[in-house]
Formats: structure tokens, C-alpha cells, sequence
């Protein structure tokens, strides 16, 4: 065989192995059970979960207010996450909403070119969907050690 033939092998064997991989991934998000978040004794969570606590608090609190709880113009997001899905949440943070009307101005700027917020969504949904599910009380968390 040559060196070719065993290149074009390798490169057909690694994106065989890639498409298999995302497959396990997006099964493992699909599971309705699945929880983003590990939180004991209600403030004791797992890092990334965390880096969620420490990210909101970077990008998100000064218009959702502490611990997601919403502010005078920004909503509360442990409500809203009770009804949008981790799709919903992305595609928000991600594209923003501008809904203006007579009655009400509805306006949150897109993050999608925000680089601690793309690379970190996955560890802020996980902190608001663990205030949002109850399990995660008010207030700075802690890190459990190990994770």
C-alpha cells in the first residue's frame, strides 16, 4: 500500500471516528434526564458549573441582576429557564432580542462575538439551570473539590 492510499485511510478512519464521537455527544444531550450541573448540600458545585457562577458574574449580572433573579429591565432568567430549552438560551445569548413595541423595549445585545461568553456558555447555562431547577441556592457557591 502506499503512502498515499494509507493517508487517505487514515484521514477516512479519524472521520469515521469524529462522526461517531458527536453522535455519542449529541445522545448524551438528548437525554431528558441529564443534568448540566452537579450541586450538593445546595451550594457545593462541580467546576464547570462554577466557571458558570464566575462567568454570570462577569458578563451577565450587571442586567440579570444576582443570581439570575432579574432586574428592573432585564428578566429573570431562573424563571425563564424553567420553559427555554439549552437551545433557546443559546440562540438568545448568541443572536440577542430586539422585540420594541408601544408598550414595551425589549432589547439584549448579541454575545456570539464575545469570546468568554461563546467559549463559557455551556458552564453559564449549567449555573442557571441549576439556580433555575432549585438545586443551587442564592449566593457564591463553592467548588467541590475533585471535579
Amino acid at each position: 500500500m502506499s503512502f498515499a492510499s494509507s493517508l487517505i485511510r487514515g484521514f477516512a478512519l479519524l472521520g469515521l471516528l469524529t462522526v461517531s464521537y458527536v453522535g455519542v455527544a449529541h445522545a448524551a444531550d438528548a437525554t431528558p434526564d441529564a443534568k448540566p450541573y452537579v450541586v450538593k448540600n445546595g451550594d457545593e458545585v462541580d467546576m464547570n458549573t462554577y466557571k458558570g457562577f464566575l462567568y454570570y458574574g462577569d458578563e451577565c449580572l450587571r442586567c440579570h441582576g444576582p443570581d439570575g433573579m432579574g432586574s428592573s429591565y432585564a428578566p429573570n432568567l431562573t424563571q425563564a429557564l424553567k420553559t427555554m430549552t439549552k437551545v433557546q438560551f443559546e440562540t438568545t445569548v448568541m443572536s440577542g432580542i430586539k422585540q420594541v413595541s408601544n408598550s414595551s423595549d425589549l432589547v439584549m445585545p448579541a454575545f456570539g462575538t464575545n469570546p468568554d461568553v461563546v467559549d463559557n456558555l455551556n458552564s453559564i447555562y449549567a449555573y442557571l439551570k441549576a439556580r433555575s431547577d432549585g438545586v443551587l441556592k442564592r449566593g457564591h457557591p463553592h467548588h467541590l473539590p475533585g471535579t
